[in-house]
């Protein structure tokens, strides 16, 4: 999908991140929808990167783009991914705590339609990247995120593959399942109370209906944002951080894309 009607702007500043780690670079990229300014997060090793390179997209949680973001960017850079944080908030609009987040994420899930156009906005800044394989990108996010990666399919985005972790689970327009062209992975915490089962269940009757290739996995004793540490450990909360489950549920995905990108 082209954002014909919305300037964009890309300012990026590349720079070695350590010297332990010369050939990781990462930097910044600001563009526009609108009047709005969005900052995200791009990461590539250029020792590992020297021609044209599979390419992940990274679609924020609740919070925006945080460092939490920055790092799997850089995991992913390492693994000779070009990897790029998206930010759907703007640049200057940062949740300052959970409720402020409830809100911020509740405006793009009650208007999915500006939902895909920042998703798509910031999909267009990674392919824009002269060291990006167009034809071999996907995309992954968590709990927020993870709904919008699904949201990102059903725009018809023309990705390879998506990657939900931990992510909200519905079909809010069931029709739209025919858009999807990416296979689809949704990475589950068995417990998780913040995620209805009737929403699961039009999710995978949406795909059925569709005939999307997709798949599902869910992960004993783990409940929402299992992968991420700064949940904390008290699952009796909805959600905590699961070691096990995080390293099961990274190795899932590397897996997946082995198999969605492979020539």
């Amino acid at each position: 999908m082209r954002m014909k009607r919305y300037a964009i702007v890309s300012l990026l500043a590349l720079f070695a991140a350590t010297s332990a780690q010369a050939a990781l670079r990462t930097g910044t990229i600001q563009y526009k929808h609108g009047d709005v300014v969005l900052e995200g997060y791009l990461a590539y090793d250029d020792e590992k990167v020297t021609d044209k390179a599979p390419a992940v997209l990274i679609v924020h949680q609740w919070m925006g783009l945080t460092d939490y973001e920055k790092g799997r960017a850089k995991q992913l850079a390492e693994l000779g991914y070009v990897a790029f944080a998206l930010d759907i908030y703007g640049k200057d609009d940062r949740p300052a705590n959970r409720g402020e987040a409830g809100k911020f994420a509740g405006k793009y899930k009650t208007d999915r339609a500006l939902f895909r156009q920042r998703l798509n906005l910031g999909l267009e800044q990674l392919l824009g990247q002269k060291n990006v394989d167009a034809k071999r990108v996907a995309a992954i996010g968590y709990c927020f995120g993870g709904t919008g990666v699904l949201e990102l399919a059903r725009s018809g985005a023309d990705v390879a593959g998506v990657v939900s972790f931990h992510g909200g689970l519905d079909s809010p327009t069931p029709a739209d399942g025919k858009n999807i062209k990416a296979k689809v992975l949704v990475l589950h915490g068995a417990d998780d109370q913040f995620v209805p089962a009737e929403g699961i269940e039009a999710m995978k009757k949406e795909f059925n209906d569709a005939g999307v290739d997709w798949q599902m996995i869910y992960y004993s004793d783990a409940v929402h944002s299992f992968t991420q540490k700064m949940a904390g450990n008290d699952k009796s909360a909805g959600a905590a951080y699961h070691a096990k489950s995080d390293a099961r549920s990274w190795e899932a995905m590397r897996q997946f894309f082995d198999e969605v990108f492979a020539r």
